[in-house]
């Protein structure tokens, strides 16, 4: 199984399998941290997240603006490993 390392916030490191169906948003929320969210299908752009580092691919394209650096964990699943900053 292949798994991608996640680091939140420069603190919090957790592991997902590279397969796994869950959103980013939703491997936020197991870590314990309370994600900022609205709509959890791209429309609202309250989930917007920093990416530090590494790769995501969207299972669906999002409406809400998505600025060069930035990504929407609620319609996104991990491609890499990755370093991101969440609010």
């Amino acid at each position: 199984m292949n798994l991608f390392q996640i680091r939140i916030n420069q603190t919090i490191t957790t592991e997902v399998a590279a397969d796994a169906p869950a959103s980013l948003l939703e491997v936020i929320e197991a870590t314990g941290i309370e994600a900022r969210f609205h709509c959890r299908n791209g429309f609202c752009g309250a989930c917007r997240t920093r990416l530090v580092s590494g790769s995501v691919v969207y299972d669906t394209e999002p409406l809400a603006y998505v600025r060069q650096g930035d990504i929407l964990p609620c319609v996104c699943r991990p491609a890499s490993d990755m370093v991101i900053e969440h609010d």
